[in-house]
């Protein structure tokens, strides 16, 4: 058991160096102000260590308060009942959790809380969590925090509507069951977030208005990775209309295609246009298509890799992609190394070599 500090000076020391030392304090220091004081000012958390008396000084809990956000859990009950402090507390970080009930449930606290803590609304009263300002502050501030909101306010489309366009589509996933088929909110959410698509009801994931709004609209924002397409129903994955669109978007989402239409010349065209690395995708025999790997390689060298055995022996293939790769180098500085997706033969032709940087090759082991 570790001996108490009983000296003043020493404990002073200790805390100030590490606050939790005031643990190891005798029980008179613990309610000596200026140790707790040092103590709170280095760690806020060292406050539950304190006497009774000192965590009922305000003074002494609001440093502590402002050096730790959850400090609050160890004030007396008397101050987190006094919302004057509560409000002073919450404005420098401190936590509505550990209010009282009755400042749970006061809405000019909670309202400072919510446009000040993410977590808040979780710990508000239920009377406020369906109080339509509140967690509207709230979603402002964080849209996870929808939640915590009332079922009532979930299920109000105008209320979710609005949601959605100050907090963005991922709103859409505390939604109603009954909100995540309705069209109109799902278009809003999709257009916002096209991965939003995800949450949307089966029947919309298989609408081909919402999936070509999750894929395009999406995109004009520049933020469309093409993963969104994923969640699209199989029958929109194989519709050639809806998969020739997405692929304008973000050529990535050929990944999600069906097999057929990854067999199809006219798709994998357009996505290797796009994408030259979806000839990953193909059919194996559109992998052997000379036209398709030559749009590929000349849009990604590397891209060389998912080509046919024989086509990694074609030499003007080959020569499209090293140049490719050569040009990717120069202008932005990017390593490509597509040459080592060639044939062995084609990895020593002296034409070949004079397309690229030899002794840059030799040092990423290449050649």
């Amino acid at each position: 058991m570790t001996e108490k500090i009983t000296d003043k000076t020493k404990a002073l020391a200790a805390v100030k160096d590490a606050g939790w030392e005031l643990a190891n304090v005798s029980d008179e220091l613990k309610a000596d102000k200026e140790v707790v004081m040092a103590a709170v000012k280095n760690v806020g958390d060292a406050l539950e260590y304190a006497s009774d008396e000192l965590k009922a000084d305000k003074e002494v809990v609001m440093v502590a308060v402002k050096g730790s956000s959850f400090a609050l859990e160890y004030a007396s009950d008397e101050l987190k009942a006094d919302k004057e402090f509560v409000m002073a507390a919450i404005k420098v970080g401190s936590q509505l959790e550990y209010a009282s009930d009755e400042l749970k449930a006061d809405k000019e606290v909670v309202m400072a809380a919510v446009n000040n803590d993410m977590y808040a609304l979780e710990y508000a009263s239920d009377e406020l969590k369906a109080d339509k300002e509140v967690v509207m502050a709230a979603v402002k501030f964080y849209d996870q925090t929808f939640e915590h909101a009332s079922d009532e306010l979930k299920a109000d489309k105008e209320f979710v509507m609005a949601a959605i366009k100050v907090s963005g589509g991922y709103t859409l996933e505390y939604a109603s069951d009954e909100l995540k088929a309705d069209k109109e909110v799902v278009m809003a959410a999709v257009k916002d977030s096209g991965n939003a698509l995800e949450l949307a009801s089966d029947e919309l994931k298989a609408d081909k208005e919402v999936v070509i709004a999750a894929v395009t609209d999406y995109s004009e924002q520049g933020l469309n990775d093409g993963d969104n397409f994923m969640y699209a129903s199989n029958e929109l994955q194989a519709d050639k209309e809806v998969v020739m669109a997405a692929i304008k978007a973000s050529g990535t989402t050929f990944t999600y295609a069906s097999n057929e239409l990854q067999a199809d010349k006219e798709v994998v065209m357009a996505a290797v246009k796009v994408n030259g690395n979806q000839l990953e995708h193909a059919s194996d025999e559109l992998k052997a298509d000379k036209e398709v790997v030559m749009a590929a390689v000349k849009e990604y060298g590397c891209a060389l890799e998912h080509a046919s055995d024989e086509l990694k022996a074609d030499k003007e293939v080959v020569m499209a992609a090293v140049n490719n790769d050569m040009d990717a180098l120069l202008e932005n500085g990017s390593v490509m190394d597509a040459l080592q997706y060639a044939s062995d033969e084609l990895k020593t032709d002296p034409e070949i070599l004079g397309e690229v940087d030899v002794d840059y090759l030799k040092k990423r082991g290449i050649l």
